[in-house]
């Protein structure tokens, strides 16, 4: 289990955002921490304490994250593209620090506390079976961060649209080699009861668009098995 420190205390005074000593970063910390970035987004923008400002924030972190985040992974050194990822990865702190998080996270606390897996990685692995579970809680927000991602929505059906919108995230994630499945990593079926206890009382799902049971976690947990 991770456990939050959170203070204004530790809050520093200056933030500098320089895309310089990421350059040595390599290919598979780079995606990970990408999709980390990318589902602070995507969860601020679905959060229920979401608000207009949150919102700008979320869905222009997106849209950098969508553009710049595989093209940092594939060409490291490039600095116009690791400013870009920087810059989404900052908007989306924006976004989140005031509109809070979701089940993904809430998720990837209780994973990574017990399987000592990236907090990164952990999200990814999640981020499309969270989005699955909540989606028809809030399409037309998911159908926003489609749009963001380059997804072409128009003219589908509900059920395709949403088939759509999660297979670009699905398809983001593989494309920079995070192919994995929790089983791969060391996660078997006996965690995931222990897992989706520890989640169930993470104070994440409070801001998630869709009220999750325990049992509820543990079928997601299952679906990224």
């Amino acid at each position: 289990m991770k456990i939050a420190i959170i203070s204004k205390k530790i809050v520093p005074d200056i933030a500098l955002i320089d895309p310089d000593p990421l350059t040595t970063l390599n290919r598979n910390l780079t995606a990970c921490t990408g999709m980390d970035a990318l589902t602070h987004s995507v969860e601020a923008y679905v959060s229920n304490a979401s608000s207009p400002v949150t919102d700008i924030h979320a869905l222009e972190s997106i849209q950098l994250m969508n553009a710049y985040l595989p093209l940092a992974v594939e060409h490291p050194r490039k600095l116009e593209w690791r400013y870009q990822t920087m810059l989404g990865s900052l908007l989306a702190g924006l976004a989140f620090s005031n509109a809070s998080l979701g089940a993904v996270h809430a998720m990837a606390h209780s994973l990574g506390g017990l399987s000592d897996l990236s907090h990164g990685e952990c999200n990814a692995l999640l981020l499309e079976h969270v989005m699955e579970f909540n989606y028809d809680a809030c399409p037309g927000r998911y159908e926003s961060i489609g749009r963001a991602l380059g997804v072409e929505i128009e003219g589908l059906d509900r059920e395709e649209r949403k088939n759509h919108v999660l297979g670009a995230v699905s398809r983001m994630r593989e494309d920079m080699g995070i192919t994995d499945r929790l089983s791969d990593l060391g996660v078997r079926k006996t965690d995931l009861p222990r897992l989706a206890a520890t989640a169930i009382r993470d104070p994440c799902l409070a801001t998630n668009p869709r009220k999750a049971t325990q049992r509820d976690l543990e079928r997601i947990y299952e679906k990224a098995l």
